[in-house]
C-alpha cells in the first residue's frame, strides 16, 4: 500500500521502500513508496529487511531509477541517477540547537527553528533585517505522533509541565469568575440503607428497606415474554453465591422535584439492584461472554458500574421465553420486570422522612473563557440485544425513555447533569469486563472529571450508537461530524465499550472530529484480545482501559471499564494534544508500562 500525499510530510525522514515492482527510468513519487506505518509488521513477518545504506523518502522523491527494482526493496544511492544531496556536516549541525517543545526563539537573525518532534517537520526562517514582525505558529502543526494499526498500545505523554496548559486559560478564568452562568442545578440527597428484607409491604424506615414480595407477580405480568421472576438478598458478608449472568447493576434513585438533570433526586446508598437472567431452556442472556458463576469471583467490586464491597445486592432473576435472549424484546422484557420492583421503592423514597446522610450538588455551567470540549460516548446499537434507553422518566428507569436503536443510532446530546441523574439505562449485553452498566452512567468518571475541571468547559455529552450495517455506520458518523461542526469546539474525548465491530464506528467518529481540525482523544479496551483492525491519522492519542494482566476480556463484570484513573489520563492527554505538545507514538504491542508511566504524570 503506497503512502498517501496527506501522510507524506510526516514520513519524509523514514526509509524509502518500493511498494511494488518498478522499472528503470521511473521518476520516483509518493505513489511508488510503501507506507512506513506498516514497516514493523513487514519486518516481523520477514517480508522486509531494512538496511543502513537505505535512503530516506525526502532523498529519493523526484529522482530517476537506474535499474529495475522489486517490491519491498530499500532504495540505495547506487539505484538512483545523479547525486544524492549530502547530509549537513556535523560541525554545522552543532551550531543549530533544536528548541524544546513548548519554548520559543527570541531575537532576529535566526537561521532555523526546529521543534523537538523527531526532526520530521520544521519551520525555516531566514531573516537578514526586519523590524516589527510578529508570528503566531500553532504548536499543533508540529505534533507528529503516529498511529500503529493493529494495537492501541496507549501513547506516552510527554511531561506536561512544559505545556503550561493553564496559561492558555488563565485570563479567561479570571473573567469567568464574574461571568460564568449556571444553566441548571441538580441536588442529589443520599439516604443510607442498613438492611434489606422481604416483607408484605414496601417501606423504608430507620435505614431498613423492606420489599413487598407481591411485586414479583406484578413484575411477571408486565410482559408476556417474562415467564418467572425471583428475588433474593445478597449481603457483603456472603458473596460466594452462584449467580446467572449479570445483565445490569441499577442504582435506586427517584425524582422528587423537577425533571431529569435538575431539581432534586433521592438516592439510596448501600444497596443496588442486580439483574440476572436466562431463557426457559437455561441459556444465559448474554452475547460476547457471560459472567455466571460465584459473585465474589465474577464482579470487580468498586468499579463505577459495579456494586461496592459494602453494598447489599438485591438480586432479581428473570426467566424469559425460550429463544428470545438474542432479540431486543427478550432482554428488554427482563429489564421492565426489574423496573416494576424498583419503581415501587422509588414511590416510597419520594416521601421518606429519613435523615439525609449526604447531599451533592451538580451544576451545568456555561464557563466563559475556557476551551469548549465535548465527550462522545459510543453505545451499542446493532439491533440484537444491543439497546440503551435515553432519558427515561425516572433516574436510571425504563418507562418514558427512547431506545437509541429506534432513534436510528444518531447522535443525541445530553447535559452532564442529565447523565449523572440516570439519563441512560443500559440494556447492552456485551462482554462483562467492558460493559458500562446503568450504574456506570450514574457515576460516569469522565463526565465528572471534565465537568469539574476548571480549565475546560464541558459543553455536553453526545451519545451515538454503533449500527450493524456499514452504510448506517457511515450515516451516523457523518451526522456526528455535522453536529460537531456547529459547536465551535477545541477538543473532544471519544469512548466506546467492548471491541471488534464497534471499533469501526470508533475510528470513524474520531475521524469525523479530527478531520474538522478538532483535537480528539480515544478511550477504549484494546490490549491483546481487542486489537484495533482499523485506524486513521487522527487516532494519535489513545487511552487503554484494559486491566486484565493478560489483556483479555476476562468475563469479570466491570473489570476493564472506565475508572477515575483512566478519566484523569484522558483529560491530561486531551490538554496535552490541545496545547500542541507532542505525544509519543504508541508501541506496536499493548504495554502496561506506558499506562503506569502516564498515570505517574497525572499524579
Amino acid at each position: 500500500m503506497s503512502i498517501s500525499k496527506e501522510m507524506l510530510q510526516k514520513h519524509l525522514k523514514e526509509p524509502a521502500i518500493f511498494c511494488c515492482q518498478r522499472k528503470k527510468g521511473l521518476v520516483i513519487s509518493e505513489g511508488d513508496l510503501e507506507d512506513p506505518t506498516i514497516f514493523p509488521d513487514l519486518v516481523e513477518s520477514q517480508l522486509l529487511t531494512l538496511t543502513a545504506e537505505g535512503l530516506t523518502i525526502q532523498e529519493v522523491l523526484g529522482k530517476t531509477l537506474k535499474s529495475d527494482a522489486e517490491a519491498l526493496t530499500p532504495i540505495t544511492a547506487d539505484m538512483i541517477e545523479g547525486g544524492i544531496e549530502k547530509e549537513m556536516p556535523e560541525a554545522a549541525k552543532e551550531k543549530i540547537a533544536p528548541v524544546k517543545a513548548g519554548e520559543g526563539v527570541n531575537g532576529i537573525g535566526m537561521n532555523k527553528k526546529e521543534a523537538n518532534t523527531g526532526g520530521t517537520r520544521m519551520i525555516h526562517l531566514e531573516i537578514n533585517e526586519l523590524k516589527g514582525l510578529s508570528l503566531d505558529i500553532p504548536l499543533q502543526s508540529l505534533n507528529t505522533a503516529g498511529f500503529n494499526l493493529g494495537d492501541i498500545s496507549e501513547q506516552s505523554l510527554v511531561n506536561p509541565e512544559s505545556a503550561k496548559f493553564a496559561a492558555k486559560v488563565e485570563s479567561g478564568i479570571a473573567e469567568a469568575e464574574k461571568s460564568d452562568k449556571i444553566i441548571r442545578t441538580l441536588i442529589q440527597k443520599e439516604y443510607k440503607v442498613k438492611e434489606v428484607k422481604l416483607s408484605e409491604t414496601t417501606t423504608f424506615t430507620n435505614g431498613v428497606l423492606t420489599i413487598d414480595k407481591g411485586l414479583l407477580k406484578k413484575a411477571k405480568d408486565c410482559n408476556p415474554l417474562v415467564k418467572s421472576v425471583e428475588l433474593d438478598i445478597i449481603t457483603p458478608d456472603n458473596l460466594h453465591v452462584f449467580t446467572n449472568t449479570i445483565m445490569d447493576i441499577i442504582p435506586i434513585a427517584a425524582k422528587v422535584k423537577g425533571k431529569l438533570g435538575e431539581g432534586e433526586t433521592a438516592v439510596l446508598s448501600g444497596a443496588v439492584f442486580c439483574l440476572t437472567g436466562l431463557d426457559e431452556s437455561g441459556v444465559q442472556i448474554h452475547e460476547f461472554g457471560s459472567c455466571e458463576g460465584y459473585i465474589d469471583e465474577k464482579v470487580a467490586f468498586g468499579r463505577p458500574g459495579c456494586p461496592d464491597e459494602t453494598d447489599i445486592m438485591i438480586r432479581v432473576n428473570v426467566v424469559i421465553q425460550e429463544g428470545t435472549g438474542m432479540e431486543r424484546r427478550g432482554p428488554f422484557a427482563a429489564h421492565c420486570a426489574c423496573d416494576v420492583i424498583i419503581q415501587e421503592i422509588r414511590e416510597v423514597l419520594k416521601k421518606t422522612t429519613e435523615p439525609v446522610v449526604r447531599e451533592e450538588k451538580f451544576c451545568d455551567v456555561h464557563k466563559y473563557g475556557r476551551p469548549r470540549v465535548v465527550l462522545v460516548k459510543e453505545i451499542m446499537g446493532q439491533g440484537a440485544m444491543h439497546d440503551n434507553i435515553l432519558c427515561p422518566g425516572e433516574p436510571a428507569g425504563v418507562p418514558g425513555g427512547q431506545k437509541n436503536v429506534d432513534l436510528g443510532n444518531v447522535p443525541v446530546m445530553l447535559s452532564p447533569n442529565e447523565v449523572l441523574d440516570g439519563g441512560i439505562h443500559a440494556l447492552t449485553c456485551i462482554g462483562p469486563a467492558t460493559k458500562e452498566m446503568t450504574r456506570h452512567y450514574f457515576r460516569e468518571p469522565l463526565v465528572k472529571a471534565l465537568a469539574q475541571d476548571e480549565e475546560l468547559y464541558l459543553v455536553g455529552v453526545i451519545f451515538i450508537g454503533s449500527p450493524q450495517v456499514n452504510d448506517e455506520k457511515m450515516f451516523v458518523t457523518e451526522r456526528l461530524g455535522a453536529l460537531i461542526e456547529t459547536m465551535a469546539l477545541e477538543g473532544a474525548i471519544v469512548t466506546t465499550e467492548g471491541f471488534g465491530n464497534n471499533h469501526i464506528d470508533f475510528a470513524g467518529n474520531i475521524a469525523a472530529i479530527g478531520s474538522r481540525g478538532i483535537p480528539a482523544v480515544g478511550v477504549t479496551f484494546s490490549a491483546y484480545q481487542g486489537q484495533l483492525v482499523v485506524g486513521n491519522q487522527y487516532m494519535d492519542a489513545m487511552i487503554e482501559l484494559n486491566k486484565d494482566p493478560e489483556g483479555f476480556e476476562n468475563e469479570v463484570l466491570g473489570c476493564s471499564s472506565i475508572c477515575p484513573e483512566d478519566a484523569a489520563r484522558a483529560v491530561l492527554m486531551l490538554k496535552t494534544k490541545m496545547a500542541g505538545i507532542p505525544i509519543e507514538p504508541a508501541n506496536r504491542k499493548w504495554s502496561q508500562e506506558v499506562i503506569d508511566a502516564n498515570q505517574k504524570l497525572v499524579k
